[in-house]
Order: structure tokens, then C-alpha cells, then sequence
């Protein structure tokens, strides 16, 4: 089962797997934050493939919500 997207403060995390050629998956997390023209979306894509489309989601989800704590715990 795909995650949903998930909110922490004022970021919001989606992982959007990507198919490769072979049929396997990229991992890759969306993290957007603000609104209208103050809004920004930071794309990270990890070198790790997956067999599944699942599996990759739910590891970008985590690596997505890893980043949002550890910038978070900075400010």
C-alpha cells in the first residue's frame, strides 16, 4: 500500500517512486513547504532501487521525514 502524503509542522512529505527501465523503482520524496509564491518543494532522489513500487515509497517517506526532524532539531 502506497503511504500518504504526511505533515510535520509546516512540511509536507510524499514519496513519488519513479519506475526505471528493468522495472524497478527509484526512490524519491517530495518536500514542500509555504504558499503561493513563498512555497518551495525540495526533490530528493536516492541512489537505492527498489523491487516495488511500495517498497520505494515507504523508504523515501522515512528518509523524507528523517530530513524534516533533523532540520527541524537545527533551527
Amino acid at each position: 500500500m502506497r503511504p500518504s502524503p504526511v505533515t510535520i509542522g509546516k512540511y509536507r512529505v510524499a514519496a513519488c517512486p519513479q519506475e526505471l527501465a528493468g522495472g524497478r523503482f527509484a526512490a524519491q520524496v517530495s518536500i514542500a513547504s509555504g504558499r503561493g509564491s513563498a512555497s518551495t518543494d525540495r526533490v530528493m532522489r536516492f541512489c537505492d532501487d527498489f523491487s516495488t513500487h511500495d517498497a520505494a515509497a515507504h523508504y523515501a517517506l522515512a528518509q523524507g521525514i528523517e530530513w524534516v526532524h533533523q532540520t527541524t532539531r537545527l533551527q
